[in-house]
């Protein structure tokens, strides 16, 4: 069989690109097709006496940008109307219900496989800080953090969690993953400070960490076969001078990468999400129900015993309310405070960030950037406990295993 004839529009279409970026390789990238299908395509275009049109190729990544910048002013005036929470989804991000349906998925509920598994995976990501530098001179050298490192610390912190599970089960017997997102997944601009230093402002961060979020669920979903999202937004990631109370969720930077994120994955079987309006996020894995908020509702604390105070207070705080409305949960977990701690009712997660200017300066505990993993099982809800540090670790100095001094 004879080779498909090439169409004009093709041909036209790769004489367009090379003539706008100057060369086949970079007009590739931006076509995503090999470069020697672009050299083809443009040699057939001249043989058939086609010329540049003046016609301008736009690429994926500007086309994301512009479709963000639309999505934030047709949201700034949705709020000036008035237009409930569902009228911006249908209408102008256009999700589909099952993209931000607030029942959690069956396979979550009820996982099929035999009861001698581990039970659900759940592989926390908060406090991601997404564009925010971290100078390592001004915090005696202890903590480094950029986009670069962002990226390979989230890497990391995929690759290890699979680590883990696979030797807790080899066959990684796991019916999905559950990875809520808990907020402050941006830096933001809340602070002059933050203006002024990070590496990029916020829509362009945005773009970036969307990128990398689709890679990761990607992987997420091709590893463990299902994903749930849950997610929530902090109050780094806002566009108002002061955290909102109204309309949390239609100011905050975190809630319209989610947003996009959802919108990515809405014909995807394999993934779903759960994006409420408010500052908590509800859902079970078999029986074990979870809240899940950012934690930047709780405030206080001292040197002696931290966040923990203002955190356990909040938690019977929403606990009372809860009791009240008939919607109580066993474990609430939270971000926020960039500590890891895994109570029986009450996870903090950990930072990817890890210790910064701010926390140096305050004198808080240092602590390795890390999120927090774990696993529910149908029977005994909450078993296994695990920090997944996201740094490589230097290797360890050569000693004796015992050593007992003279």
């Amino acid at each position: 069989m004879s080779a498909p004839k090439l169409s004009n529009i093709l041909a036209q279409q790769a004489v367009d690109a090379v003539a706008q970026f100057g060369s086949s390789g970079k007009a590739a990238e931006v076509l995503r097709v090999p470069a020697e299908t672009v050299r083809a395509r443009r040699r057939e275009g001249a043989a058939r006496g086609l010329k540049p049109s003046g016609n301008r190729i736009i690429s994926p990544e500007d086309s994301l940008k512009r479709q963000v910048t639309r999505l934030e002013s047709d949201l700034r005036s949705a709020t000036q109307k008035s237009i409930d929470e569902e009228s911006i989804r249908r209408h102008i991000i256009k999700l589909a219900d099952s993209a931000t349906r607030l029942e959690t998925p069956e396979w979550v509920i009820e996982p099929a496989g035999r009861a001698s598994s581990p039970g659900v995976p759940t592989l926390f990501f908060s406090d991601l800080h997404w564009g925010e530098v971290v100078q390592p001179s001004q915090i005696n050298g202890v903590n480094q953090y950029n986009l670069k490192i962002a990226k390979t610390r989230l890497h990391n912190c995929f690759g290890s969690a699979v680590k883990l599970l696979r030797i807790i089960s080899p066959k990684m017997d796991y019916p999905g993953l559950v990875m809520p997102l808990g907020g402050d997944l941006v830096s933001g601009n809340i602070h002059d400070e933050l203006t002024a230093t990070n590496e990029l402002n916020t829509m362009p961060t945005v773009l970036d960490l969307y990128g990398e979020l689709v890679a990761l669920i990607t992987a997420a979903a091709d590893t463990f076969g299902r994903v749930f999202v849950p997610a929530v937004s902090g109050n780094h990631g806002r566009d108002t001078h002061k955290i909102w109370s109204k309309d949390r969720h239609a100011t905050s930077f975190d809630w319209l990468l989610c947003c996009l994120l959802a919108k990515r994955f809405e014909g995807d079987k394999r993934v779903t999400f759960h994006i409420p309006d408010g500052p908590d996020a509800y859902y079970r894995i078999y029986n074990h129900r979870y809240l899940l908020t950012h934690g930047d509702q709780f405030r206080g604390g001292d040197g002696l015993i931290g966040a923990l105070g203002p955190i356990v207070r909040g938690d019977h705080k929403k606990r009372s309310r809860n009791a009240q409305i008939d919607m109580e949960y066993d474990t609430m977990i939270c971000g926020h405070w960039h500590q890891y701690v895994h109570l029986t009712r009450l996870i903090v997660n950990g930072s990817l960030k890890g210790l910064d200017e701010y926390a140096y300066s305050n004198n808080f505990p240092f602590e390795q950037p890390q999120q927090a993993l774990w696993l529910t099982h149908q029977k005994y809800g909450i078993t296994y406990r695990m920090p997944v540090l996201v740094e490589r670790q230097r290797p360890a100095a050569k000693t004796s295993w015992v050593a007992i001094a003279a």
